[in-house]
């Protein structure tokens, strides 16, 4: 005979829902062993290297509708771009100036690292500079070579307004034995295209006003071409190489004091080397350009069950205890009769 309680609807009374439970505490056990599964997602590498030259403390630049300096925008739009790489991503910082780039350190995990690099990157300033000169090309050779030591081979972003300090004469440039495109990159200009002052501060970073003319030298050093920064060095477009005077490089001569984003030249350097240009006028306009599909790398990337089966378990745990007072049959009203 069969017990009452028993039979196929027996399980939805408080008594029968045991293989619920049973059913519960094994997603539980799975879930401590995260099975998950692997598959492709995309990733960005980037080593991110920002010129911390006094030009890019010029006040051209907006935040909400607040001035700020050229390198408080990158800083803050890099902020923002930590938030848009997904997990698995990494990020480095290093500084430009004089002719050299300057790496910080080796990039590094995004979101288990965020409070690190959103730290380190509110510290870069002017103040890291250990000379006042600005020399562009040779800055972002030398960050090139960063990146191709590095051993997973980042993408690099160059943030700069280009200004070149003393200005490159337009027939002498430096010659580079780089690859177009050997290190992927981007290029990011950041400034307005009118020349602003550029303000002059002490080794503290303590304001001490803005450059005048007689304070800035205002042509290339060498009335036939800037010397080489490193003995031995070669020059390019000059008399030596047969080759005609290149095209201006965004120089202005009598003006140097002032700087503007010097965007022709930037995008004749990223031409050069195989990289793209950007020019940041608004934060998320970074944070688009560093998940690029063209910057991404299809890396294999375990995505985690644990939460799927812990919900599943608490959905079966939920039914155990619900579904008994959903079945109990609705109280019959008397209606006492007089």
């Amino acid at each position: 005979m069969t017990a009452p309680g028993d039979g196929p609807r027996a399980w939805w009374r408080p008594g029968g829902g045991r293989w619920l439970l049973a059913a519960a505490a094994l997603l539980l056990a799975a879930a401590l062993f995260d099975p998950g599964v692997t598959m492709e997602r995309d990733r960005f590498d980037h080593v991110v290297v920002l010129d911390v030259t006094q030009s890019m403390n010029v006040t051209d630049a907006q935040i909400d509708g607040r001035p700020v300096s050229r390198l408080d925008l990158a800083r803050h739009a890099l902020r923002g771009a930590l938030l848009r790489l997904p997990c698995g991503s990494k990020v480095g910082w290093a500084i430009f100036t004089e002719y050299r780039s300057l790496l910080l350190f080796a990039p590094i995990e995004v979101c288990g690292h965020l409070d690190e690099l959103r730290a380190t990157l509110a510290r870069i300033d002017s103040r890291m500079a250990w000379s006042g000169n600005s020399e562009v090309a040779k800055g972002l050779h030398s960050a090139i070579g960063i990146a191709r030591d590095l051993p997973e081979k980042p993408t690099l972003v160059f943030v700069t307004d280009g200004h070149e300090a003393p200005p490159l004469s337009p027939s002498y440039r430096p010659r580079f034995d780089d690859k177009p495109g050997e290190v992927p990159g981007l290029i990011v200009g950041v400034g307005d295209r009118v020349p602003s002052p550029i303000p002059k501060r002490d080794p503290q970073g303590r304001p001490l006003g803005f450059w005048r003319a007689d304070e800035v030298m205002q042509t290339d050093p060498h009335s036939l071409g800037r010397g080489a920064s490193v003995q031995g060095e070669k020059m390019v477009d000059g008399p030596a190489d047969g080759v005609a005077a290149a095209p201006a490089l965004g120089a202005t001569p009598g003006m140097e004091h002032l700087s503007a984003l010097r965007e022709g030249y930037l995008q004749r350097l990223a031409g050069e080397q195989g990289m793209a240009y950007l020019r940041l006028q608004a934060p998320e306009d970074l944070a688009r350009a560093l998940t690029a599909p063209a910057l991404a790398r299809p890396l294999p990337a375990h995505a985690s069950g644990r939460a799927a089966l812990a919900a599943l378990a608490l959905c079966l745990l939920a039914a155990r205890y619900a579904l008994p007072w959903l079945r109990r049959p609705a109280r019959k009203t008397s209606v006492s009769k007089k």
